[in-house]
């Protein structure tokens, strides 16, 4: 496994999501900026769903240093300020979430998890398939 794929995957592990309603959810998600433990990413997470999928949360990437955007693009996504990583976040339990994440890299998606360990800190594990090629990050808030 490349080092650039196990880095992404690590980025699978910022997954956020809720399981409340939607104004509940903006006041219990850790909605807002982070970034991942090398400051290369910061994604923005916020309710995302409309409808019966009102709770879900969902993280954009909103700025990536120029190494973290080669990557992405030897990977096969040249685009990656603006590419939603995070989609169809949901709250399993207070506190700890479950969904889907695009790993620019290698152009797939993966399912991971994030736990908030307090109000400045997500803790959060992405894996290939099953429980194989797992990886667990420490993110940090920005805003």
């Amino acid at each position: 496994m490349s080092k650039g794929f196990m880095r992404t995957a690590g980025i699978a592990a910022a997954l956020i999501g809720t399981g409340l309603t939607a104004g509940a959810a903006e006041a219990r998600v850790p909605a807002g900026t982070w970034a991942n433990p090398s400051n290369t990413v910061q994604v923005r997470f916020a309710p995302c769903g409309r409808g019966r999928d009102a709770q879900l949360m969902c993280g954009t990437i909103i700025w990536a240093s120029e190494k973290a955007k080669a990557d992405a693009a030897r990977g096969g996504s040249p685009r990656l300020v603006g590419t939603q990583l995070f989609s169809d976040f949901v709250e399993d339990e207070p506190g700890s979430w479950s969904g889907t994440v695009y790993v620019p890299d290698i152009g797939r998606e993966v399912q991971g998890t994030i736990t908030q360990v307090d109000a400045r800190t997500l803790v959060g594990e992405g894996c290939l398939l099953g429980r194989l090629g797992c990886r667990e990050q420490r993110w940090h808030r920005v805003k």
